[in-house]
């Protein structure tokens, strides 16, 4: 269930693989003892959870985590007369801190392969996609780079990066709004990343869930367009303040908008001081370099604690 919302409450992710042309289901209520993926679902649905790293080299030991949402009549959120907020708040701990602790493992499984993953966090339409093409086309040589692309539905941005030459999976969330930890532990035994290598994942576009979801990520990357309103930095600060590097997009457009660009980076460092912000065109290739250069310093420092 999404700790917001509630979107994906029931929902059932799927993992696409297109070069192998397979799907296999994430958080099915079959067992999965391949991937020592148990949800065990008793009367009022108390899901025990046994997951290991994303390959399963038990490197975290059989540590069972148990995170119990209780469903009785009052529904979902087990909401009894005036008791809903309370309730509430302790079904969004419970879930958020199980996500942590799956994220923390994935961090850790990702360091120890010197992994720079980054998670790409935007409203749909900012350009996420076309910058990834951009970026693996302009660095393929000389950075391994893999996707995981984040979706509702459809296999569509899977195929772009496909095209790339890039390797990528698709992780459809359903009716579920963003990603979650066990969807990126499944994507990354499916998509096997090499060591020292750059893994972007491209979450589904919403400036609001995807805030509050650790995956086990190096860094969050907003990317937000000159298409959309200077004050989103305000309006969705929980986004801007959990993110390291803000890309404004479509500069080239800038013309053609009323966008305050002084307001809008000015709004953004008011929610997050250290926020660092970058100015591009993905289409024309205005101000690409900064990103590389960024990419490549993250790299950098990736392996560097990595060997301490």
């Amino acid at each position: 269930m999404c700790a917001t919302c509630g979107c994906s409450e029931g929902a059932r992710a799927t993992l696409s693989d297109p070069a192998a042309g397979r799907v296999v289901g994430i958080g099915a209520p079959e067992h999965e003892s391949r991937d020592h993926e148990h949800e065990h679902v008793h009367g009022h649905d108390h899901v025990h959870d046994h997951e290991h790293s994303p390959t399963h080299d038990h490197e975290y030991g059989h540590g069972h985590e148990h995170g119990h949402t209780h469903d009785h009549e009052g529904g979902p959120a087990h909401i009894h007369g005036g008791h809903t907020r309370g309730t509430t708040v302790s079904v969004l701990e419970d879930v958020l801190a199980r996500n942590n602790r799956l994220a923390e493992r994935n961090r850790g499984w990702l360091e120890g392969r010197s992994i720079l993953a980054l998670n790409l966090v935007s409203s749909p339409g900012a350009g996420k996609t076309t910058l990834l093409e951009r970026t693996i086309r302009d660095l393929k040589s000389a950075i391994s780079i893999s996707v995981v692309e984040g979706d509702q539905e459809t296999m569509l941005d899977a195929e772009r990066i496909r095209a790339t030459g890039c390797k990528s999976v698709q992780v459809n969330t359903g009716t579920g709004c963003h990603l979650e930890a066990q969807m990126l532990a499944r994507a990354l035994k499916e998509l096997d990343p090499p060591a020292r290598s750059l893994v972007m994942i491209e979450n589904v576009g919403n400036l609001v869930c995807p805030a509050l979801f650790d995956l086990g990520e190096h860094a969050k990357v907003v990317i937000f367009s000159v298409t959309e309103g200077a004050d989103k930095p305000l309006k969705y600060p929980h986004m801007f303040r959990a993110s390291s590097l803000m890309i404004l997009n479509k500069m080239d457009l800038l013309p053609h908008v009323d966008f305050d660009v002084s307001a809008c980076i000015a709004h953004a460092r008011r929610v997050n001081p250290d926020i660092e912000v970058l100015q591009v065109s993905s289409t024309r290739g205005d101000g690409l370099e900064g990103w590389y250069t960024w990419l490549r310093e993250r790299l950098a420092i990736c392996r560097v604690e990595a060997a301490l």
